[in-house]
C-alpha cells in the first residue's frame, strides 16, 4: 500500500522520541557497532505501517533489508520488518518504528476482523470508519483501516455532506430542512446527501424527501431490520447506513439486517498488536 506520510512527519516522530540524541547509546560508546533489528508478530496480525517504520529506521541511518507490505495477514512468528545499520541508528528508530507497527497493526487487525464477520453475514455491506481518530494521527489511522479492508466514511468536513439534527436545529427542525433538500441537491449536484435520522419514522420521511443515504444511530438490530425492509420496498434507490456502538461482537448482526453501510469508530480504540523486537550485534568478519 502506498504511503502518504510526508517526510516531515517521519522526522517529527523521531524528534519526539530523541530530540537531543540517545544518551544511553552515546555513553555506552556502542553507536558505531554494526547490528540488525527485526520485528516479528506474536499473534495473527493484519500488518500496517511497515513502510513508515522502515522510513523511520532509514532516516535514522539504517538500511531496510526486508518488509511485508501493509495489508498482509501474518501468522504468529512471522518476521514483518528487518533492517541493518549502526547501533546508534537502530536504537534511535527502534521504539518509534515499533509504536507505529503496533498501534497501526492493532487498528488494521480489528478492522479486518469486523470486515470479515460483517461480509460473512452480508457480502454486499460496506464497512466505513468515522473521523474520530485521535487528533494528529489521521494519516496513520486511515491507512490502517484501509489495510484492514474498510474505507473512510468521511475524511473531514470539507468533502462530504452529512446532516445531523444539530444542523437542522438551526433551520427550525427536520421538516423545514427537508423542504430545502431539493435546493441543497442543486447546490451540490455531484455530492450524495446523507441525513441522520433519530427514529424509524424520521428515516422514512428523510427517504421520501430524496436523501441519497439515510443514517440511523444506535438503533436496535430488530428495529433496524424492519426499517431496512420497509425502506427497500418503498425507496429502493436510498442507501441505509447504521452507526453507533458497532464493534467486532455485533457487526455481523448489524450486517445481517440488510443495511448497505456499517459506520464505526471502535476499530480506533483497543489493544495494540503484539509485535516482538530483537536487536542483535553483527560484528564484521
Amino acid at each position: 500500500m502506498y504511503s502518504l506520510t510526508p517526510d516531515s512527519e517521519i522526522e517529527r516522530y523521531i524528534e519526539e522520541d530523541a530530540p537531543y540524541g540517545d544518551l544511553t547509546t552515546t555513553l555506552l560508546g556502542i553507536g558505531a557497532a554494526a547490528g540488525e533489528i527485526a520485528f516479528t508478530t506474536r499473534e495473527r496480525t493484519t500488518v500496517c505501517c511497515t513502510e513508515e517504520a522502515g522510513r523511520v529506521l532509514a532516516r535514522c541511518g539504517a538500511e531496510v533489508l526486508s518488509a511485508l507490505p501493509s495489508g498482509t495477514v501474518a501468522a504468529p512468528g512471522t518476521e514483518i520488518l528487518r533492517a541493518a545499520g549502526p547501533a546508534a541508528a537502530l536504537h534511535a528508530g527502534w521504539k518509534v518504528a515499533m509504536n507505529l507497527l503496533e498501534y497501526a497493526s492493532g487498528i488494521s487487525t480489528r478492522t479486518a476482523t469486523i470486515v470479515e464477520r460483517a461480509r460473512a453475514a452480508n457480502p454486499a455491506v460496506s464497512v466505513v470508519t468515522t473521523r474520530k481518530s485521535f487528533p494528529g494521527t489521521k494519516k496513520i489511522a486511515i491507512k490502517a483501516i484501509m489495510a484492514g479492508g474498510a474505507f473512510p466514511h468521511r475524511l473531514g468536513l470539507s468533502e462530504s455532506i452529512l446532516v445531523f439534527s444539530q444542523h437542522t436545529a438551526f433551520l427550525g427542525g427536520l421538516d423545514p430542512f427537508l423542504e430545502k433538500l431539493p435546493d441543497l441537491k442543486k447546490l451540490a449536484p455531484e455530492q450524495k446527501i446523507l441525513v441522520e435520522a433519530d427514529s424509524a419514522e424520521e428515516a422514512l420521511r428523510i427517504a421520501a424527501a430524496g436523501a441519497d443515504v439515510v443514517q440511523v444511530d444506535k438503533m436496535p438490530v430488530a428495529e433496524l431490520a424492519a426499517l431496512c425492509s420497509e425502506l427497500r420496498s418503498r425507496f429502493p434507490g436510498v442507501a441505509v447506513s447504521a452507526a453507533g456502538g458497532i464493534n467486532g461482537e455485533n457487526a455481523a448482526s448489524y450486517a445481517a439486517t440488510g443495511i448497505d453501510i456499517i459506520v464505526l469508530s471502535s476499530v480506533y480504540f483497543g489493544k495494540p498488536a503484539d509485535i516482538a523486537t530483537s536487536i542483535t550485534h553483527t560484528p564484521k568478519s
